[in-house]
């Protein structure tokens, strides 16, 4: 691996000085413009600090670069000369800029990347803090189910102990779904794989959504409005899905004074735009900036302690969107409700037809 990226920054840096080196003959041929060939160069030092890793290929170019501008752009031509005062005054003081830029836009690249990996940190921790009341509440009610049964086997009819154990089933397959989400989740965040999308037919999705979210929640309506057209959406729908339920369930339980949930999809243009809506109590403005980095969720009490949540967080939604080549998006306002928003892309057959 480091030796294709050494290959690579090699190439980079002989292809930008060789498009350096034709640009500055051809502006010399056509408009006598020697005098330009130290900033020419100069500007292909930078590209190649900015494009390769390291010092290094930087260095090398403003040396070539100097030997360049000296060779074929300054009197005598065609021959490396410093023996003027002149030629050596301007090589180095080209050889000084040069590495100067080298030096910084590497530093610069530097401290990004560092920048990049503290924000990597500070999301992975935010949201491991998103996600734990996710995990910790089906293991509370495997626990309470089984102590339940365990201490009381004799007194308990037969019904309601059958009762206990499909919860802690039901309770067990939501908590080792929503592990392997999460797992599939991390492997995307950190770029080791990419999500497996397959055609999904938008009405299938939305019946699965709605049909998963009722089991959980029958006191809760929600209305449903899709388009009428057949609309086939190339994702991964076991995470769609989840992340749909989530911001259904936030709703749920954060949206005080909800007397309406809507969860809406159109067509527009070649994407299909997810909207799930409330007219709830709404989310400050100062909140909305870092709602999806994990610190920003709603904390909210919930309004059922019989479970958080059926979901895995709205920074590990973000992701998944993300994923997906698409951005997720909350409009608030205080006591008028949320619209949470993402859009994906349809199949071409799909969007043609609209």
């Amino acid at each position: 691996m480091k030796y294709k990226s050494c290959i690579r920054d090699l190439a980079l840096t002989l292809l930008i000085l060789a498009v350096s080196s034709a640009a500055m003959i051809f502006l010399q041929k056509a408009f006598d413009m020697r005098a330009l060939a130290p900033m020419v160069f100069v500007m292909a030092v930078f590209l190649v600090s900015l494009t390769t890793r390291g010092y290094l290929y930087g260095i090398a170019a403003s040396l070539a670069g100097v030997l360049a501008v000296n060779f074929a752009f300054t009197f005598p031509y065609f021959e490396l000369s410093f023996s003027a005062p002149e030629n050596v005054f301007s090589g180095i003081a080209m050889l000084f800029v040069a590495v100067m830029t080298s030096t910084l836009t590497t530093n610069i690249k530097k401290q990004e990347r560092m920048r990049a990996e503290n924000e990597k940190e500070k999301v992975r921790a935010n949201l491991l803090r998103a996600v734990s009341h996710d995990l910790r509440t089906p293991l509370t009610a495997i626990y309470g189910a089984c102590s339940t049964v365990a201490e009381n086997y004799d007194q308990l009819e037969r019904e309601q102990k059958l009762k206990l154990l499909h919860e802690v089933c039901a309770d067990a397959e939501w908590l080792n779904r929503m592990v392997e989400n999460l797992l599939s989740v991390t492997r995307i965040d950190s770029g080791q794989v990419s999500v497996q999308k397959s055609p999904t037919v938008l009405e299938e999705l939305v019946d699965a959504v709605l049909v998963k979210f009722r089991k959980h929640y029958p006191g809760q309506p929600v209305e449903a409005q899709i388009p009428e057209a057949f609309i086939i959406i190339p994702m991964d729908s076991i995470l769609i899905e989840q992340v749909i339920i989530n911001l259904l369930e936030n709703a749920v339980f954060h949206a005080a004074g909800m007397t309406r949930l809507v969860l809406r999809v159109s067509a527009r243009g070649s994407r299909a735009v997810f909207e799930v809506s409330d007219d709830g109590c709404g989310i400050p403005a100062e909140r909305l900036e870092s709602l999806f980095s994990g610190a920003g969720e709603r904390d909210a009490p919930p309004a059922d302690s019989s479970r958080h949540s059926m979901g895995i967080g709205l920074s590990v939604c973000a992701t998944i969107i993300r994923a997906h080549g698409g951005e997720l998006r909350a409009e608030s306002a205080v006591n008028r409700g949320t619209t949470f928003r993402f859009a994906l892309e349809m199949e071409e057959d799909a969007h043609e037809q609209q």
